[in-house]
C-alpha cells in the first residue's frame, strides 16, 4: 500500500471440533486470526464464512458459532464487516481477515539460522484429544485444558515475540503438526533442526490417549508426508514423535532467534500467562532439509 504499510490476508474454516456451538465459533475464529500473529502482523477486519445445513438444524446453532466468533474478534480488536453463508450438509464456520504491517517486517516460515533457538509457545495434543472425544473417551478437565488452547488468542505471544526482536522466522503450528510445519521452514535450505523431544509441551494425558489409539487420520496423512525427513534418536519416545505429527487446530507460534535471547524471551512469555512456552530446539548446519527427534 505504501513504502511503511502492507495488508497482509488469511482465510480458514473448517468442521466442529467440539461439541458446543459457541465454543466452536471461538475456536474457528481464533484458528483464523492467530495465522495472522504467525506473520507478525495486527489483524484489523474480518469476514464470516458459514456453511450451514438450514434444513436439518435450528438456527439458534448458528447464532450461537457466530456469538463464539464475534467474541472472539472483539478480544482481537477485529471488525466484521460482513461474510457469505451457503446451504451444506454439514456446519461448517470460519474467517477470512485481513490485518497490517510494515512491508519490511513481515515474518515468514523461512529464514532461521544455524545457532537459533527454537520456542513454541502452546502444548501439543488437541488432535489426538479431539478425535478421543468422538469415542466419548477423555476426561472432562483434559477437554477444558483442550478448548483453553484452541481458544487462545497468539495476540500476547505475537505482540512479545516481536518486542524481543531479531525473529528470524515464524509459523503456527495447525494442520499439519508440529512436525510438519517445521519441515516447511526447512525443506530445500542448507540448515537442518534438532529438536530435544522432552522439551516439547504435551498436554497432560495425551500419552494415554495416543498409547489407546485415539489418533487423527490426519496425523497419518502427515507422518507419511513428512517421515522421510525426519531422524528420531533412540531417545525420542515413540508416542512423543506421534504427537508431533498431530494436526493441531490454533495452535501456538514456532519461531526461531539468537540464542542469546532465547531464555529472556520464555521467561517473558511465562510471566505473561503463556506458560507453555518452551525453548523446544535448535537450528544446525548438520543434516539439512532434515530434524532430528533427539
Amino acid at each position: 500500500m505504501s513504502d511503511d504499510l502492507a495488508l497482509v490476508q488469511t482465510l480458514d474454516f473448517f468442521t466442529p471440533t467440539v461439541d458446543d456451538p459457541y465454543t466452536f465459533g471461538q475456536i474457528a475464529a481464533t484458528n483464523a486470526i492467530n495465522d495472522i500473529y504467525a506473520m507478525g502482523g495486527k489483524p484489523l477486519t474480518a469476514m464470516n464464512i458459514v456453511c450451514f445445513p438450514i434444513k436439518a438444524m435450528d438456527k439458534s446453532v448458528l447464532k450461537d458459532v457466530l456469538r463464539g466468533g464475534l467474541d472472539k474478534m472483539r478480544e482481537a480488536g477485529v471488525l466484521l464487516v460482513g461474510g457469505h453463508s451457503v446451504e451444506d450438509s454439514e456446519i461448517k464456520y470460519g474467517l477470512s481477515v485481513t490485518g497490517t504491517i510494515h512491508p519490511d517486517r513481515v515474518l515468514f516460515n523461512r529464514g532461521a539460522r544455524i545457532g537459533d533457538k527454537l520456542i513454541l509457545t502452546k502444548p501439543l495434543g488437541t488432535g489426538i484429544i479431539s478425535t478421543a472425544l468422538k469415542a466419548n473417551a477423555v476426561h472432562e478437565s483434559l477437554l477444558q485444558k483442550s478448548i483453553a488452547c484452541m481458544t487462545e488468542l497468539n495476540k500476547k505471544a505475537c505482540e512479545l515475540m516481536l518486542a524481543a526482536g531479531d525473529i528470524h522466522s515464524c509459523t503456527d503450528i495447525t494442520g499439519f503438526g508440529f512436525l510438519g510445519h517445521a519441515c516447511e521452514t526447512i525443506e530445500g535450505s542448507d540448515i537442518g533442526l534438532r529438536i530435544n523431544s522432552q522439551a516439547i509441551p504435551i498436554l497432560e494425558g495425551v500419552r494415554d490417549l495416543v498409547e489407546a489409539g485415539y489418533l487423527p487420520g490426519g496425523l497419518y496423512r502427515n507422518r507419511n508426508f513428512r517421515i522421510a525427513q525426519i531422524e528420531k534418536a533412540p531417545t525420542c519416545p515413540d508416542w512423543i514423535l506421534d504427537v508431533c505429527f498431530d494436526p493441531q487446530t490454533a495452535g501456538g507460534l514456532f519461531f526461531s532467534l539468537p540464542a542469546a535471547k532465547a531464555q529472556a524471551l520464555t521467561e517473558t512469555l511465562h510471566a505473561a500467562g503463556i506458560v507453555d512456552a518452551a525453548v523446544v530446539g535448535d537450528v544446525v548446519g548438520r543434516h539439512p532439509g532434515k530434524i532430528l527427534m533427539a
